[in-house]
């Protein structure tokens, strides 16, 4: 077993440099450490192929679909102009707090079906705009925005880490990793903005003169309702709750069948066609097509996270840590610090998402975390430990501070120094809400 455990300690080796220094794309490092692993661990040749396909089999199975939907909902948000209609909308209902505190709750929304960099790149004209207008220095909005985003995306489904994570950890219950993640997240986005905050050195960060900015975020007729922006991000989230609140109490087909997370998405994706003007069914071909190209890269790279995932299954850590007695804190714990370790070193929050919830698949029982909410608390952990931190390795961080406007050394300073200090408060409150929890329950 000890061998065992060191091969697999190689393979994540192997996984950080070779998608690191090597510059190998993850999905041929993932493939290649799953094979090495199978062999290292004595599994017959003619059962690792079907175990390679199994794992990639399963993942598909449990996400692909909502990768796939999500990644459409998000592409329609952002060619419809959706995202600036949720955008202005936030900044007329909290308009009386500081200008880094909007952007973040902006990059909370955004963030949850459009991924972190994409959605920096729509939201940064925005930034820069109120940068301009309210006095506020850039290099405040800049990480109010990039800390509001980054901390959904690696909490809060449907984005794909987190789903991955659900899929390497069997997670059934979708709505209830939404649930925690989004106020884990919401809380990190306020540390995030606090922080920003704190850079901005402007006395009228208060004051925002909404017929200034009508112009500046083409507030005009042909931006779509709020309402009909934020529907495909609300509804399948509430149909999700009834599932998870009445399907112990109500037995009827049609709730059981609307409230599965696939169908809910799916029905989200559906509201979101409505945001096409005129109906162009053209452009909505146009913009499914993007979206199924958008997935297909993460689709293939969370395909190799299950197998990856099924073939560490194989090891009987189960049996070799038994009569360990390991503290469920340190269990809450443990997931953060491999993440985390995994992120800094090869930059990928997905790879380092992915790789960490393989290992503790077969760890949950020993650590207590083998039911649906202890699932959860691990993801949670492990989300917050692959935010921590970005920076050079990251493709996020140069996207921040290229259309940020950062000088390198600016960017360390700022930005991955606020990824550090998200990160850590994260674990903070995974720790306290944790051990509420245990307190209450």
């Amino acid at each position: 077993m000890i061998l065992s455990l060191f091969i697999l300690v190689i393979c994540i080796i192997w996984i950080i440099v070779g998608s690191t220094y090597l510059k190998i794309h993850p999905f041929l490092v993932l493939l290649s450490a799953s094979i090495f692993l199978a062999f290292g661990i004595g599994i017959p040749s003619e059962e690792i192929g079907k175990l390679i396909g199994r794992g990639f089999g399963r993942t598909f199975e449990s996400i692909g679909l909502l990768i796939i939907y999500g990644t459409i909902i998000g592409v329609i948000l952002e060619k419809s102009n959706a995202t600036k209609s949720i955008a202005n909308k936030i900044i007329k209902s909290v308009s009386n707090l500081p200008i880094p505190f909007v952007v973040s709750f902006i990059g909370y929304i955004v963030s949850i079906p459009v991924f972190c960099d994409s959605a920096f790149v729509i939201l940064n004209s925005l930034n820069k705009s109120l940068s301009e207008k309210t006095k506020t220095p850039l290099v405040s909005l800049t990480v109010a925005l990039s800390t509001g985003l980054y901390a959904p995306h690696v909490l809060i489904p449907p984005t794909p880490g987190p789903l991955a994570a659900a899929a390497n950890l069997e997670l059934k219950n979708i709505f209830l990793l939404i649930l925690i993640g989004g106020i884990v997240s919401f809380l990190l986005i306020i540390i995030g903005a606090i922080y920003a905050n704190f850079l901005s050195k402007s006395k009228n960060t208060n004051n925002l003169n909404h017929q200034e900015f009508k112009n500046e975020l083409d507030i005009d007729i042909d931006l779509p309702s709020f309402k009909l922006s934020i529907a495909p991000i609300v509804i399948p989230i509430v149909l999700m709750g009834i599932g998870t609140i009445f399907s112990s109490y109500i037995e009827y087909a049609l709730i059981d069948f609307i409230t599965q997370p696939s169908i809910a998405l799916m029905i989200g994706m559906i509201f979101s066609f409505f945001l096409l003007k005129n109906k162009n069914f053209k452009k909505l071909d146009e913009f499914i097509k993007q979206g199924i190209v958008n997935a297909a890269p993460i689709l293939i790279l969370t395909g190799m996270g299950g197998t990856l995932g099924i073939i560490i299954q194989q090891l009987p850590i189960d049996s070799y840590l038994e009569k360990i007695s390991i503290n469920p804190q340190f269990g809450i714990i443990l997931p953060f610090l491999i993440a985390a370790a995994l992120k800094t070193t090869q930059g990928s929050s997905t790879v380092a998402i992915i790789t960490t919830s393989s290992i503790f698949f077969p760890l949950l029982p020993i650590i207590g975390m083998d039911n649906e909410l202890g699932k959860v608390w691990v993801i949670v952990s492990l989300g917050v430990g692959s935010m921590t931190v970005s920076h050079a390795n990251d493709s996020y961080f140069w996207i921040v501070s290229q259309m940020g406007g950062l000088d390198i050394k600016t960017a360390y300073k700022t930005h991955t120094f606020a990824t550090f200090i998200q990160g850590i408060s994260g674990l903070i409150i995974i720790l306290l809400m944790y051990n509420f929890w245990k307190i209450i329950f």
